[in-house]
């Protein structure tokens, strides 16, 4: 069984990346999912409990099954969660995010990217007002620098194989021309060999600003999901701070997947 924590504060964006969650895990007999709820005051305990339940109720209607609610007092949720992630070893945490509040209080408080930033698991990071309609394209950005060491391939095929997907692997460099280098090739050929099973297909896009290329590229394939791999505690940070990825992460919903190598 594979374990997907989605951790729940009852916020509307929260319920949203579970009511997300449970269109795109429904009808999956190999999934454990966990409603997970991180509470600070103990007389907080039995409302978290009721409202835990009453959530899964809703999303075992839409046909999730094997759901277990978790509750605990605490007072550090980046903590508390990536302790659970490690002791049930799972496979992917669904976190919502807020588009409200003044940006940079957003970018250096907000849960989600604090956890997106941590090497636990792949973390699924839900736009406001995402609605699933599907699972079918997936993109994978890669910048082609060492691929076999900086690339997490077990982390992201495990999430891949939860779908029927078709893999865009896209790669955005200014110095893109008519032909690639003999370095792309061989990094290509090693991204082929490790995600063969997904029957790739591969993209080089020859511009300055990687967030409106990714953008672009997203609306233009269609894609459902983009695959994020950060290198360093501060890209998650980077990568939302453009006003194209604000729109990117904010304002569609393409979900992004960061996974850590």
């Amino acid at each position: 069984m594979k374990d997907v924590i989605i951790p729940i504060d009852f916020s509307e964006t929260s319920l949203n990346a579970a009511r997300y969650a449970a269109a795109l895990l429904g009808h999956r007999s190999d999934l454990h999912v966990i409603l997970y709820n991180m509470f600070e005051e103990e007389e907080e305990s039995a409302t978290a409990g009721q409202y835990l339940e009453s959530l899964k109720a809703e999303m075992e209607q839409k046909g999730v099954s094997g759901i277990e609610c978790i509750k605990e007092l605490g007072d550090n949720l980046i903590d508390c969660l990536g302790r659970l992630a490690h002791q049930k070893n799972a496979e992917l945490i669904i976190m919502g995010i807020s588009e409200k509040g003044e940006w940079k209080q957003l970018l250096s408080g907000s849960n989600t990217l604090k956890m997106a930033d941590q090497n636990v698991c792949p973390v699924l990071i839900v736009p406001p007002g995402a609605r699933y309609t599907g699972m079918k394209n997936v993109a994978l950005t890669s910048d082609f620098e060492d691929v076999e060491a900086s690339t997490p391939v077990l982390a992201i095929r495990n999430v891949l194989e939860l779908f029927d997907v078709k893999l865009h692997i896209v790669n955005v460099d200014n110095e893109h021309y008519v032909s690639l280098t003999d370095k792309y090739m061989a990094e290509r050929a090693t991204l082929q060999a490790h995600f063969a099973a997904f029957n790739p297909e591969f993209y080089f896009i020859g511009m300055n600003d990687f967030q409106e290329a990714i953008l672009q590229f997203a609306k233009d394939k269609s894609i459902d999901m983009i695959i994020v791999i950060p290198k360093n505690h501060s890209f998650i940070n980077n990568i939302f701070s453009s006003s194209h990825t604000k729109k990117l992460a904010f304002h569609t919903t393409v979900p992004l997947l960061a996974a850590h190598a």
